[in-house]
Protein backbone atom coordinates (compact mmCIF):
# COMPACT_ATOMS: atom_id res chain seq x y z
CA UNK A 1 0.00 0.00 0.00
CA UNK A 2 1.23 3.88 -0.87
CA UNK A 3 1.00 6.48 1.00
CA UNK A 4 -1.73 8.20 -1.28
CA UNK A 5 -3.76 5.29 -0.67
CA UNK A 6 -3.83 6.04 3.15
CA UNK A 7 -4.60 9.68 2.52
CA UNK A 8 -7.56 8.54 0.47
CA UNK A 9 -8.69 6.48 3.53
CA UNK A 10 -8.30 9.15 6.32
CA UNK A 11 -7.95 12.48 4.80
CA UNK A 12 -5.24 15.22 3.70
CA UNK A 13 -6.12 17.76 6.37
CA UNK A 14 -3.12 18.66 8.33
CA UNK A 15 -3.04 21.21 11.10
CA UNK A 16 -0.76 23.75 11.14
CA UNK A 17 0.95 26.46 13.34
CA UNK A 18 2.69 29.25 12.69
CA UNK A 19 6.32 29.99 13.89
CA UNK A 20 5.25 32.61 16.12
CA UNK A 21 2.58 31.45 17.84
CA UNK A 22 3.04 30.35 21.64
CA UNK A 23 4.22 26.73 22.76
CA UNK A 24 0.82 27.07 24.83
CA UNK A 25 -1.49 27.99 22.03
CA UNK A 26 0.13 24.71 19.89
CA UNK A 27 -0.04 22.73 22.67
CA UNK A 28 -3.99 23.74 22.91
CA UNK A 29 -4.03 22.80 19.19
CA UNK A 30 -2.70 19.79 19.73
CA UNK A 31 -5.83 18.93 22.58
CA UNK A 32 -8.03 20.50 20.30
CA UNK A 33 -7.30 18.31 17.34
CA UNK A 34 -6.47 15.09 19.47
CA UNK A 35 -3.23 14.65 17.62
CA UNK A 36 0.56 14.42 18.48
CA UNK A 37 2.31 17.16 16.01
CA UNK A 38 1.86 19.55 13.90
CA UNK A 39 2.97 21.23 10.79
CA UNK A 40 4.78 24.12 11.40
CA UNK A 41 4.35 26.69 8.66
CA UNK A 42 3.71 30.30 8.37
CA UNK A 43 1.54 29.84 5.12
CA UNK A 44 -0.46 26.47 5.30
CA UNK A 45 1.36 25.23 2.31
CA UNK A 46 5.14 25.22 2.99
CA UNK A 47 6.49 23.68 5.76
CA UNK A 48 9.08 25.30 8.28
CA UNK A 49 9.25 22.20 10.79
CA UNK A 50 7.23 20.27 12.91
CA UNK A 51 6.59 20.38 16.36
CA UNK A 52 5.60 17.40 18.55
CA UNK A 53 4.33 16.48 22.22
CA UNK A 54 7.86 15.12 22.81
CA UNK A 55 9.59 18.27 21.81
CA UNK A 56 6.85 20.36 23.70
CA UNK A 57 7.62 17.80 27.06
CA UNK A 58 11.05 17.43 26.81
CA UNK A 59 11.68 21.01 27.01
CA UNK A 60 8.94 21.43 29.80
CA UNK A 61 11.39 18.69 31.71
CA UNK A 62 14.42 20.63 30.81
CA UNK A 63 13.44 24.19 31.19
CA UNK A 64 10.40 24.15 33.15
CA UNK A 65 6.79 26.41 32.54
CA UNK A 66 8.66 29.23 30.94
CA UNK A 67 8.70 27.22 27.84
CA UNK A 68 5.06 27.82 27.50
CA UNK A 69 5.29 31.64 26.43
CA UNK A 70 8.27 31.07 23.85
CA UNK A 71 7.20 30.90 20.09
CA UNK A 72 7.14 27.62 18.64
CA UNK A 73 10.10 28.82 16.14
CA UNK A 74 12.51 28.04 19.22
CA UNK A 75 11.30 24.41 20.00
CA UNK A 76 10.51 23.34 16.51
CA UNK A 77 12.56 20.66 14.38
CA UNK A 78 13.65 22.08 11.08
CA UNK A 79 13.91 20.38 8.37
CA UNK A 80 11.65 17.08 9.22
CA UNK A 81 11.88 13.36 7.64
CA UNK A 82 8.98 13.95 5.03
CA UNK A 83 7.59 11.38 2.89
CA UNK A 84 5.86 11.57 -0.80
CA UNK A 85 2.42 9.80 -1.87
CA UNK A 86 3.68 7.53 -3.69
CA UNK A 87 6.76 5.83 -0.66
CA UNK A 88 5.46 2.37 0.08
CA UNK A 89 3.79 1.88 4.03
CA UNK A 90 5.89 -0.86 4.69
CA UNK A 91 9.42 1.37 4.10
CA UNK A 92 7.69 4.12 5.78
CA UNK A 93 6.84 2.31 9.18
CA UNK A 94 11.00 1.35 8.60
CA UNK A 95 11.96 4.80 8.59
CA UNK A 96 9.78 6.06 11.20
CA UNK A 97 11.46 3.60 13.68
CA UNK A 98 14.97 3.72 12.54
CA UNK A 99 14.47 7.64 12.74
CA UNK A 100 11.94 7.56 16.05
CA UNK A 101 9.75 9.58 14.80
CA UNK A 102 6.00 9.28 15.16
CA UNK A 103 4.49 11.55 12.26
CA UNK A 104 5.71 12.51 8.42
CA UNK A 105 4.41 15.16 6.75
CA UNK A 106 3.64 14.24 3.19
CA UNK A 107 4.92 16.88 0.77
CA UNK A 108 4.15 17.47 -3.19
CA UNK A 109 6.09 19.76 -5.07
CA UNK A 110 7.65 21.33 -1.71
CA UNK A 111 3.78 21.94 -0.51
CA UNK A 112 2.49 19.44 2.38
CA UNK A 113 -0.29 17.32 1.53
CA UNK A 114 -0.88 15.36 4.37
CA UNK A 115 0.09 14.04 7.06
CA UNK A 116 1.11 10.38 8.27
CA UNK A 117 1.43 8.96 12.15
CA UNK A 118 2.77 5.59 12.95
CA UNK A 119 -0.94 4.77 14.08
CA UNK A 120 -1.72 5.54 10.63
CA UNK A 121 0.65 3.26 9.31
CA UNK A 122 -0.30 0.20 11.94
CA UNK A 123 -3.62 0.13 11.42
CA UNK A 124 -3.56 0.32 7.65
CA UNK A 125 -0.85 -2.67 7.79
CA UNK A 126 -2.85 -4.27 9.99
CA UNK A 127 -5.59 -3.93 7.76
CA UNK A 128 -3.93 -5.25 5.13
CA UNK A 129 -3.07 -8.11 6.57
CA UNK A 130 -6.61 -9.20 7.87
CA UNK A 131 -7.33 -8.49 4.10
CA UNK A 132 -4.87 -10.96 3.38
CA UNK A 133 -6.01 -13.41 5.91
CA UNK A 134 -9.83 -13.32 4.92
CA UNK A 135 -8.57 -13.99 1.63
CA UNK A 136 -6.55 -16.92 2.07
CA UNK A 137 -9.61 -18.66 4.64
CA UNK A 138 -11.65 -17.82 1.67
CA UNK A 139 -10.17 -19.68 -0.43
CA UNK A 140 -9.03 -22.89 1.47
CA UNK A 141 -12.47 -22.94 2.63
CA UNK A 142 -13.96 -22.79 -1.08
CA UNK A 143 -12.11 -25.87 -2.06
Amino acid sequence: MHVATLLAGKGSQVVTVPRSASVAEALGTLARHHIGALVVSDDGRRIAGIISERDIVRALDAAGPMILDQRVATLMSIHPETCQPSDVLEDIMGRMTELRVRHLPVVVDGEVAGIVSIGDVVKARIDELEANHRSLVDYITAR
